[in-house]
């Protein structure tokens, strides 16, 4: 009998551990098929799992199966080496969305540090000692109500809350959460406000005290989270908003225009619609000029006008210096 090579039934056991944390339930048969190997094979390996530490329990059934015990701790995770640098890098960069969850990142990287081989750590450390995080206004976030709020969402329970408006207006809200969205500096909940009975953004920085009710629902025409996010804090919150046609593919445009900046929709293979506020018309102006597209406003008109005179201020400047 020919017996696989020690290193190939190692990587064999990482393998099927993975396959048992991605899904709940596997017959051996499937696991058999998926790794290649004999079902007897498997529940030998399943044994050495176990033997580690693992809790993998048998399912019932006429085929039978194996899966992962819930609730129980499993032993430290076995992660590659760009892995363990991939999730250490995520975490670093946490920071940069709230000092709440910051605190947090930063106790579960010195623990994911002090886990990491030496060659790993020098990795890690040199990349963190070339890269400089642009400082951002401070917006705390509670990574618990993060988490009571996530919750909710994934339950379709409805919430309510404490909620404190951007004039500084408090009010209790009793919303039905559908998604969470992150633009990086800022975490927002989409839900529909159940007093008001219609779909609103809110800025979890400024949601306090979120308890979950008990009340279940059912989602009544959710929008795009993303979409409706972007739509949200491009447009909505200024005193002017634009309308321009920008004469690149969607695709293009997108690098260049963010989320947070506007909402982009195609207008044809070579060119789309933007749409984007400000509490300036100048302001709109210069951003349209920074994007290097070649663009039409269609709204207001006085956009128009003021890039018309940039533009002559722009000539004239450029027209000094010949």
């Amino acid at each position: 009998m020919v017996h696989a090579p020690a290193k190939d039934a190692a990587a064999r056991l990482l393998h099927l551990l993975s396959l048992l944390q991605s899904r709940p339930d596997w017959t051996g048969a499937q696991l058999a098929d998926r790794l290649g190997v004999t079902p007897r094979t498997v529940r030998r390996d399943i044994e050495r799992l176990r033997d580690l530490g693992y809790p993998v329990g048998a399912t019932p059934g006429v085929a039978g199966g194996y899966r992962m015990r819930a609730g129980t701790s499993l032993p430290p995770l076995l992660l590659g080496d760009d892995e363990a640098v991939a999730v250490a890098i995520g975490l670093s960069a946490v920071g940069g969305t709230s000092s709440g969850l910051e605190e947090s990142a930063s106790r579960a990287l010195a623990k994911l540090e002090r886990l990491l081989p030496a060659r790993l750590r020098h990795r890690l450390a040199a990349l963190r000692a070339s890269t400089v995080r642009l400082a951002v206004p401070e917006e705390d976030v509670d990574p618990e109500a993060l988490a009571v709020i996530a919750a909710a969402c994934r339950d379709r329970e409805r919430l309510r809350f404490d909620y404190r408006d951007a004039t500084g207006t408090a009010s209790v809200r009793t919303a039905e959460p559908h998604r969470l969205v992150c633009t990086g500096r800022r975490w927002y909940l989409v839900a529909r406000d159940v007093g008001r009975d219609a779909w609103r953004t809110f800025r979890v920085d400024r949601i306090a005290a979120p308890h979950r009710t008990g009340a279940r629902f059912t989602p009544h025409d959710p929008p795009d989270a993303a979409a409706f996010v972007s739509a949200a804090v491009s447009n909505g919150p200024y005193a002017f908003s634009a309308r321009v046609r920008l004469h690149v593919p969607v695709g293009v445009a997108v690098r260049k225009v963010p989320p947070t900046t506007g909402v982009l929709e195609a207008d044809g293979e070579a060119a789309c619609l933007l749409t984007t506020g400000a509490d300036s018309l100048d302001l709109i102006a210069a951003h349209l000029a920074l994007t290097g597209f070649d663009f039409d406003v269609l709204d207001p008109p006085e956009l128009a006008e003021r890039v018309r005179a940039m533009a002559r201020r722009l000539e004239r400047a450029g027209s000094r210096h010949r």
